[in-house]
Parts: C-alpha cells; sequence; structure tokens
C-alpha cells in the first residue's frame, strides 16, 4: 500500500531546514495577553484574531488531497487552518517518531501565508479512540479500555489508566519538541488543541475495579479546594447539586454530590482533566505555546452517557480548571442552532472565547456568528469545519466577513478591554425558533436600536439569521460600524440635547491599517438622515459621527 508520508531521514532533514528556512534565533512565542478585561492572542509581539477553518478529520493526513485547497483558504480571507495532527501517523512504532505529517502542514501554511492550530487526535476523538496507534489498540492488557457494567470493553481508553496516559504525554511532548526545533523561528503554528471533544459513551462513566474503586473513594483534595475556594463564581448547576448534599468538604463521590449520573458525571470530567493535565503539562515543558481542550456540547434533554460525557462542557467547567490547570482555556465546538447562549458560557474570567468548530463553513449565518462573537464576546478567533468541502458559492458570505473583520482587527484590538465593542445578531433557540425583534444597546452617551428586518425588502426573501455585525467606539460621537443586515437607531442617554442625528455617515474600507473613505452617505441611503443601514447582500464598513440636538 501507498504510504502518504515519506519517512524522515538525513537528506529529508537538510531538504527540510531549506524548505522551511529554518534559523537558530527564536521569535517571541505566541501567548495569550490581558488587555482590561479582555485577553488577546499574541503572534509575533502583535494582537492576532484567528480567522480561521478547521479541515475534515481525515484531510490532513494527505498531502495530495490538500494540494488543491491551499490557494483557496487564502482566496476565502482566512488566516489561520486548523489541521488534525494523528498520534497513528506520528508514532507508528513505539519510540519511533515520524514528523512528516507536521512537517508538510507547516510547509504548505508558509507557503500560502497562513497559520496553524495543530489538534493533536492522541487517546481520544469524539470519545473515541480511533487515531491512537495499532500497536496501542491491540495491546490491551497494557493499555486498558474502559469499561462496561457487564465487563466488556469499549474502544475508548480508560482515563484512570497511567500507562495510557504516560504514553499519550511523551507522543504529544515529542511534537512539541519538534515543533520547537523547526518552527520557534517562524510561529506557523500558533496554539495546540490537546486531544478532541473527549468524554464518554454509552455511559456516564467507567466500569471495572481499578473504576469502581476510585469511584467510591473520597473526592480529591484538589477539587474540594477548588470549589470552597470558588463557592460564589461556580457554574450554577455544580454548585446547587454539591450544596443538595450539604455542602460537605470531604467525603466520597456519592457522599459529596449525590447519587446519579450527574455525580458519575463528575467523575468522569476529574478523571478526563487529571489524564489531559499530564499530557498538556508534558507538551508545554517541551514548547510551551498556548493550548485548549474543546467540547462536544450536550443537547439540553440529554441525560450524562446519552452525550460524551465528562468533557468541559458548560456544567463542567469548573472541573476542568480544577483538574487542568496546564490547559490555558476551554472552547466550545458549535453544532446547535443556539449559538448566541451557548458562546456565553465560555467567556469568563481567564477563559478567552475561541471556537475552533462552528457548524459548516457553508451555512448563511457563519459569518454573522463570528461577528456576534469578536464583537460581543471578544473572541480571539473562530473556525467553521470542513472548510475544504464547501463550494465557492457557500463560500462566499464567509469570505465577504473574513475580508471586512481582517481590514478592522487593529481597531477591534485597541478597543477591546475597554466596554467600547459590542455585537449582534438575531437570537436562535436550540429548536430552531428565530427572535429577530429589534435589539437595544447602550454604548457611551447613545443607545443603539439594532432592526434585523430590512423594511424596504419582503420578509420572505430575508434570511435574518444571516445578518449581524459590531460597533466599536472610537470617540464620545464616533463609531466604526461593520456587519451585513441590519439597520441602526440613536437616542441619547443622559444629560443634554435629547434628539440624535447623523453627522456623517462614511462607507469605506481599511488598507494597510489606514481608512480609505468611500460615498458619503445620505438621503436614501440613511433613511434622510434617521438610520444607517448595512447591506444585506454584502459585508461592510461605515465610519458613523452622531450629534445631539434640541
Amino acid at each position: 500500500m501507498k504510504q502518504p508520508f515519506v519517512r524522515t531521514g538525513g537528506a529529508f532533514w537538510a531538504l527540510l531546514a531549506a524548505s522551511l528556512s529554518f534559523c537558530a534565533s527564536a521569535a517571541p512565542l505566541p501567548v495569550l495577553r490581558e488587555q482590561g478585561s479582555a485577553t488577546q492572542l499574541i503572534v509575533d509581539g502583535k494582537p492576532f484574531l484567528i480567522l480561521g477553518g478547521e479541515l475534515g478529520n481525515s484531510s490532513a493526513s494527505s498531502f495530495e488531497y490538500l494540494k488543491p485547497h491551499w490557494a483557496r483558504f487564502s482566496a476565502m480571507n482566512l488566516n489561520t487552518v486548523l489541521a488534525t495532527v494523528s498520534w497513528e501517523l506520528i508514532e507508528p512504532t513505539e519510540g519511533r517518531f515520524d514528523f512528516a505529517s507536521v512537517d508538510g502542514l507547516i510547509r504548505e501554511a508558509r507557503a500560502h501565508d497562513l497559520r496553524l492550530v495543530l489538534l493533536w487526535f492522541g487517546s481520544w476523538k469524539n470519545s473515541m479512540s480511533s487515531y491512537v496507534p495499532a500497536w496501542v489498540k491491540r495491546d490491551q492488557s497494557r493499555f486498558p479500555r474502559a469499561r462496561l457494567p457487564n465487563g466488556e470493553g469499549m474502544e475508548i481508553l480508560s482515563p484512570l489508566s497511567a500507562a495510557n496516559r504516560d504514553a499519550d504525554a511523551k507522543a504529544f511532548r515529542a511534537v512539541l519538541a519538534h515543533l520547537k526545533d523547526i518552527d520557534s523561528a517562524r510561529n506557523t503554528v500558533i496554539m495546540v488543541q490537546v486531544e478532541n471533544e473527549v468524554g464518554m459513551l454509552p455511559m456516564a462513566r467507567e466500569y471495572g475495579e481499578l473504576a469502581d474503586q476510585s469511584f467510591g473513594g473520597a473526592v480529591p483534595a484538589e477539587l474540594m479546594s477548588y470549589l470552597i475556594a470558588r463557592r460564589a463564581t461556580l457554574v450554577s448547576t455544580l454548585r446547587a447539586q454539591w450544596e443538595r448534599q450539604g455542602a460537605k468538604t470531604s467525603g466520597s463521590w456519592v457522599e459529596v454530590f449525590g447519587p446519579g449520573v450527574a455525580t458519575e458525571e463528575l467523575f468522569t470530567a476529574w478523571s478526563l482533566a487529571r489524564y489531559v493535565e499530564v499530557v498538556t503539562a508534558a507538551g508545554k515543558n517541551a514548547y510551551p505555546i498556548p493550548m485548549y481542550v474543546n467540547a462536544a456540547l450536550n443537547r439540553p434533554e440529554k441525560l450524562p452517557g446519552e452525550y460524551p460525557s465528562g468533557g468541559p462542557v458548560p456544567h463542567l467547567i469548573d472541573v476542568w480548571k480544577a483538574g487542568a490547570p496546564s490547559v490555558d482555556f476551554l472552547s466550545p465546538d458549535i453544532y446547535f442552532p443556539n449559538f448566541v447562549e451557548l458562546v456565553g458560557h465560555y467567556d469568563r474570567p481567564k477563559n478567552p472565547l475561541f471556537i475552533p468548530e462552528a457548524n459548516r463553513a457553508g451555512l448563511p449565518e457563519i459569518a454573522a456568528n463570528a461577528f456576534f462573537a469578536v464583537g460581543r464576546h471578544e473572541a480571539i478567533g473562530f473556525s467553521p469545519f470542513s472548510i475544504e468541502s464547501i463550494s465557492d458559492k457557500e463560500s462566499e458570505r464567509l469570505t465577504q466577513g473574513y475580508g471586512v473583520l481582517r481590514q478592522i482587527a487593529p481597531i477591534v484590538f485597541a478597543n477591546q478591554g475597554s466596554g467600547r465593542t459590542l455585537g449582534f445578531r438575531p437570537v436562535v433557540s436550540y429548536d430552531g425558533t428565530v427572535s429577530d425583534q429589534p435589539q437595544k444597546f447602550a454604548l457611551g452617551d447613545f443607545e443603539f436600536t439594532v432592526s434585523f428586518i430590512d423594511r424596504w425588502t419582503p420578509r420572505e426573501q430575508q434570511v435574518t439569521t444571516s445578518h449581524g455585525g459590531l460597533i466599536v467606539q472610537l470617540a464620545p460621537e464616533e463609531f466604526l460600524v461593520a456587519g451585513s443586515g441590519f439597520s441602526l437607531a440613536f437616542a441619547a442617554i443622559g444629560p443634554g440635547p435629547s434628539v440624535v442625528g447623523i453627522d456623517s455617515a462614511w462607507e469605506g474600507r481599511y488598507v494597510n491599517g489606514a481608512w480609505v473613505p468611500g460615498r458619503l452617505l445620505n438621503g436614501d441611503e440613511t433613511h434622510q438622515g434617521r438610520l444607517l443601514k448595512m447591506a444585506r447582500e454584502r459585508f461592510g464598513i461605515q465610519r458613523l459621527k452622531l450629534y445631539r440636538y434640541h
């Protein structure tokens, strides 16, 4: 069978050194840095907004398969590709590492002026352990599986096994050490995801002698200390579960949290978090760039065991924060309609928002979701899934939206963390019900009313879920407005003249950070000076100046 990669040898390394333009002096590491209430991703010493796209699970296993797509990624205004690095390719034989899959991704990304976020598909991918090497899969006595109550094994490595954990950590550290060797001078790889959508299925916890013994033992002191110290700020469901049992400061899992699958899921979350902590710490010991863990979100009507249980889902964030302190942040993979609700769970202190998977890139609402995440939650990045699989027609909205976000990113960065940005889009519930009624926001001395329905276009011709945008306050009366498919009306806040008018509304663009004005909008384009209007058909930018009068 034809091998997808060339094995590494002396000639390969000579060629690689030339093709990757390796040099001895390292660039500043990518880091996370706080600015006011926001956290920014800093790359090459400057804030960096990830305008990403994630590849399909198997796409990065073949250079030939990906070859025609790299130029398209650049044409779609991506600046970052999220790509799988699988344990089975990295360490096909125990102790012998093959980094051809990593090297090829870096080479192609550099050739197309793109950055990379690498996704470590190690012990788990979507709960299952299908990406582990064959030497792990086949040696089940050394690398034990999680087991059902009847003793039957599952295609899931046990998170309670030190052998499983240490083998994964060894391989992950090797990958990060290799990145340091070949990429620390260039920062092509700016972050790494540790594992992928970990969780337990189809039970809330694993069974067997070790699992039963561990579940029957005391809740670890590290978790209890975390809960006690942060009781007032815990996720409400976790706090309520603990307090229903009397908020005990010690005891078994059942004594502290009560019987049932919710407690079993807490046990699984702690087991997974502690495992991932060791893997993450091993990688950071070699090359300490930002690392995160992603979550397969739970459907609201499902019980633990009916979804990948124990992962960093909203109600378990505190368990993960306690158990995996080396992980920089936790991220949601969002495939449900209620995007506005779900991102709010992950925008919290010491946990910057990053959406590594946001449904498919061709859906009409994808770009509006990116504007909302950046404007409302000061996200460090956004990335829809299966970016290579969509057609040119399907990619138009995302390409336009990313193009605008690229232009305004420096303006957004300069104002983050100061209460001068906001984002908006229609609210969609989990069942798909769309609430596209007007929304009101205060910014400075003005109240903005955002309307998502174009009153001059028949309602049935509008897909309002694709409408959305953001506002940045530039000065007391001046604002940058960007997005598509909405209008803004204005009212005064506080003392002074009570009526608000448009002093000027310029459409335009930013070129190398400098504002280049286009039309000065008035008349029909501003509803005779009463509204700022953003077209439904395209994403755009306007510079707005307001004034107040009696």
